[in-house]
């Protein structure tokens, strides 16, 4: 268990390194470009509703994603965190401004009063968020592990996705279990299919 975790901690720097060589601007532009190849990806485009989340500092920005989206009327279905047993509520917003709150860690959340609350059941895509990933899927988070138990109990059907700059892809990440994998990575530069 400490080989993988000190092999994600050097993960995470070398990561880090590549990732401050990049101006705002730079990275911007990649993130742009990597907005439109999730709007021109079929599975996101056909899904009824798709799981996306509110960024925290250092995870891709999805602000510009979640209003898009709502503009072409997709439901959209964000997390609200809890403390038991770290676990995620899913609702549905309709509009960014209005249904979304700041919660304890200063992140954006469904106001669960306004907002329709959901079933994993009904995402038919899910866009995890990560830190580092390699083309087997292999992700690794902020340790929190909210989205690792997520992958786990989301449908069999659900497409299971990730944003990424391609400085965020690394040769392989040990994985405790293949079964936290994500299907797809979409960079500036490719799209990655698991291996």
């Amino acid at each position: 268990m400490d080989e993988i975790k000190n092999g994600k901690i050097s993960i995470l720097a070398q990561v880090a390194e590549r990732l401050e060589g990049r101006t705002k601007e730079a990275l911007l532009e990649k993130y742009k470009v990597i907005e439109h190849k999730l709007f021109e990806f079929a599975n996101f485009m056909e899904a009824q509703l798709a799981f996306l989340y509110t960024p925290t500092l250092n995870e891709m920005p999805t602000e510009g994603i979640i209003k898009k989206a709502l503009q072409i009327e997709k439901g959209i279905a964000l997390p609200v965190f809890t403390d038991a047993k770290n676990a995620i509520n899913l609702y549905k917003i309709s509009n960014y401004d209005r249904d979304l709150l700041t919660n304890a860690n200063d992140i954006l959340e469904p106001d669960p009063e306004k907002c329709k609350k959901i079933t994993l059941e009904e995402v038919d895509i899910a866009i995890i968020p990560g830190l580092a990933f390699d083309d087997k899927g292999g992700r690794i988070g902020f340790g929190n592990n909210y989205y690792t138990k997520l992958i786990t109990k989301l449908p069999e059907t659900c497409r299971k996705v990730s944003l990424a700059y391609e400085e965020q892809i690394v040769d392989q990440i040990q994985m405790e279990s293949r079964k936290l994998t994500v299907d797809i990575i979409i960079t500036d530069q490719r799209i990655i299919y698991k291996i």
